[in-house]
């Protein structure tokens, strides 16, 4: 057994290419593992027996493994292997969805398939399905991420994986987004601040956006403004104590405005670093902003 192995957990994400790996890594860092996409697996006992040796607390890594390894994967079995003889807890997560949805998520997306660098799809999706089956045959979880939002599988990585404290902590991801651009999908709660003054008629202010000093200055200096933030902060925290009783893990808050630019960039800074304050462990997105960094350059 390694020195320190008692104190390292491996977790092994794989499946399907469009089943979900990237959100599932995104997760997991936020709770606390360490997680490197895309590693030969030979190089899986070299990094765990490095990380083994670190002195600390105990320390959780995470390998996203799959067909993008090419010959490589083939490697996978006799590494989980050695991790066995070593004595190294460690856990395979296997993420699938069906056809139709991998299809459509591929084509939304734009990306191409592993297995279909010139297209086929149909053909790749299945292909690599055959390939992963005695994989997913060992696996410990396996999730199907076909009907499931982004905020429902963080919930159920989080329930899996999270310590008690991440458990016991609901998590809530602030997003600003512009209504022109359409309501996020995963939103849980949707706050509409058009009423709010707007800097896009301020010729200074224009092509700024709610990150930059000027505009904050100019939306939170409105009394309306104020008004309001009392008023909704009193309402969360009211109404998130009860999401927490009734056992919800992760809440996504959407904040928007016309584009997406300056308001809703605004007021998703402020409440999420509110709810900082109040002890909930809060993760900030700004779905559009960038879309008017690149424009206006």
């Amino acid at each position: 057994m390694l020195l320190g192995s008692k104190d390292l957990e491996v977790l092994i994400i794989t499946g399907l290419s469009g089943a979900g790996k990237t959100q599932a890594v995104n997760c997991l860092e936020d709770l606390g593992y360490f997680c490197v996409d895309n590693l030969p697996p030979a190089l899986v006992s070299k990094f765990t027996e490095l990380s083994a040796q670190l002195e600390g607390n105990k320390m959780k890594v995470a390998f996203v493994i799959d067909v993008r390894g090419g010959q490589f994967f083939n490697d996978l079995f006799a590494v989980l292997d050695d991790l066995e003889r070593q004595g190294i807890k460690h856990q395979i997560l296997f993420l699938e969805a069906s056809d139709e949805v991998l299809l459509r998520r591929f084509k939304e997306s734009r990306r191409k398939h592993p297995l279909a660098p010139s297209g086929r799809l149909v053909e790749a999706i299945r292909l690599e399905r055959k390939m992963l089956q005695e994989l997913r045959g060992r696996a410990n979880v396996i999730i199907d991420t076909s009907a499931m939002s982004v905020s429902k599988l963080k919930e159920e990585l989080t329930r899996l994986f999270g310590s008690d404290d991440d458990k016991d902590v609901m998590t809530i991801t602030v997003v600003s987004f512009g209504y022109k651009l359409g309501l996020p999908m995963d939103a849980d709660l949707v706050m509409d601040v058009r009423f709010l003054p707007n800097p896009n008629y301020e010729p200074d202010l224009h092509y700024l956006t709610g990150e930059d000093d000027e505009v904050k200055k100019y939306v939170l200096g409105s009394e309306t403004t104020r008004s309001f933030l009392r008023r909704f902060l009193n309402l969360l925290k009211f109404l998130l104590p009860f999401y927490v009783r009734e056992g919800k893990t992760h809440l996504v808050l959407a904040v928007g405005c016309t584009g997406g630019q300056h308001r809703s960039v605004v007021l998703a800074d402020y409440i999420g670093k509110q709810l900082r304050k109040l002890g909930y462990r809060v993760i900030l997105k700004h779905r559009d902003v960038e879309r008017y960094k690149v424009e206006n350059f």
